[in-house]
């Protein structure tokens, strides 16, 4: 696809990682109600690889190359069965939120597991500037909590909900080592075909850990309520299809720190659907930690939307040390 003439793709496919992945981690806490972790993201991504996969085989693609397969698997296990089947398995423990805020460390291991682009990353001091920024506004985030009064999440026991958090960072780490596999060792399908191989054996992979952990003990498809349904309906369509997509074709055409700034955003976009649909409140530290995080994702983002001049840089910071050289301390009145 040529970048050059499809840059009007650009800001539409970061706006899809950006909101709707924000929204498939309350999703998740839909299709939880009525699935197990495991069982829900086999469904999620073998359903959506089906779908892409039927679509394209009748249009006449071919899916017969096992070095493809082969690399498309790595990608499928390392980004979706570890990166989102893990968050599933948190989702149990924390709220959709703090989920959304626990792998929000995307960027901070993109830059250190990427040491191929260390020198384009601090090159520009707009782009570490802006991810530490985005990282004090997380801790921010952090200190406030989202209201789940009235939730199985609040009688959870404090170590596993500390286990929950772990494993939620180490999905993080899969979902990086996923991504910069997929951008070093692309297949060589078209990007349709590499997400539809993705996607199955992501769910297949998912399938085959739910059978380890025995959830299939137990569990009826027929009792799963019209909620959770819903929520594995999104999950396919918007989260594992669309966004998806958008997600892969963007690591093609954009360095991956940048892409990875949908964590940033994820977190808002989760508060504000909770909030709606969930009837979650926000507190003022809340509030406060994600205008932090937006400022950060601008700084991260501005070189490269608006390709500042190195003299328009320089004024900035100028700008900047004037600010900050007469600023006067609050005084309470």
């Amino acid at each position: 696809m040529n970048t050059n003439k499809n840059k009007w793709l650009i800001p539409i496919a970061f706006t899809n990682i950006y909101v709707i992945w924000g929204i498939t981690f309350l999703a998740i806490s839909f299709g939880l109600n009525g699935f197990p972790p495991f069982i829900l993201s086999g469904f999620r991504f073998l359903g959506a690889g089906i779908i892409m996969i039927g679509y394209l085989l009748v249009k006449g693609e071919k899916a017969n190359s096992a070095i493809n397969w082969k690399k498309n698997a790595i990608t499928g296990i390392l980004i979706l069965t570890g990166g989102t089947g893990l968050v599933a398995w948190g989702e149990q423990y924390v709220t959709a939120s703090e989920a959304a805020i626990a792998i929000a460390t995307g960027p901070f291991w993109f830059i250190a597991i990427d040491k191929k682009n260390w020198s384009y990353y601090f090159s520009d001091k707009f782009i570490p500037l802006g991810l530490v920024i985005g990282f004090a506004g997380l801790i921010l985030f952090l200190n406030g909590s989202v209201s789940t009064s009235g939730s199985h999440i609040q009688t959870a026991d404090a170590s596993i909900r500390v286990i929950a958090f772990v494993v939620l960072g180490l999905s993080s780490v899969a979902w990086v080592l996923g991504s910069l596999y997929s951008k070093k060792n692309p297949a060589g399908h078209s990007t349709f075909m590499n997400i539809a191989q993705q996607l199955i054996t992501a769910g297949i992979a998912s399938l085959v850990i739910a059978f380890f952990r025995n959830e299939w003990t137990g569990f009826s498809i027929v009792k799963v309520p019209l909620n959770a349904w819903l929520g594995l309906f999104f999950l396919i369509v918007f989260g594992s299809i669309i966004a998806y997509l958008s997600y892969i074709w963007l690591l093609s055409v954009k360095p991956a720190a940048l892409v990875s700034t949908h964590t940033y955003i994820n977190p808002i976009v989760t508060v504000i659907a909770g909030w709606i649909v969930a009837n979650q409140t926000i507190n003022i530290n809340q509030f406060y930690g994600l205008i932090v995080i937006l400022a950060g994702v601008l700084l991260t983002n501005v070189t490269k939307y608006f390709k500042l001049s190195k003299r328009s840089k320089v004024k900035i910071r100028r700008v900047i040390r004037h600010v900050n050289k007469n600023a006067r301390p609050y005084q309470p009145i």
